[in-house]
Parts: C-alpha cells; sequence; structure tokens
C-alpha cells in the first residue's frame, strides 16, 4: 500500500529562511571577518542570511 502524498516528508520544499541558528550565524560572521576565536557565542550581532 502506497503512502498519499501528502503524508510525505518536505524534503523538497526548501523555503528562505528569515532566522539562522547560532552557529550558521558564527559561520557567516567567520565567513565574513567580523567573527575573532575567543568572542563569546551569546549576544551575536544581527546577521542576514547570504542570498
Amino acid at each position: 500500500m502506497s503512502q498519499h502524498s501528502s503524508l510525505k516528508g518536505s524534503g523538497k520544499i526548501t523555503a528562505k529562511r528569515n532566522v539562522l541558528k547560532r552557529f550558521e550565524r558564527i559561520d557567516l560572521l567567520k565567513k565574513r571577518g567580523q567573527w575573532k576565536d575567543g568572542d563569546r557565542g551569546l549576544g551575536l550581532r544581527k546577521t542576514k542570511p547570504e542570498a
């Protein structure tokens, strides 16, 4: 018996997220050169996701 199409996972749907997880924000800041080793992971500056 097959599974109904509405019950399948959302692996095909990828929407642009407006909010990044903390580790994603740190990676983005490292890439931009705005993160130094030893900086704290709390109170991070605002970052927009890459386009």
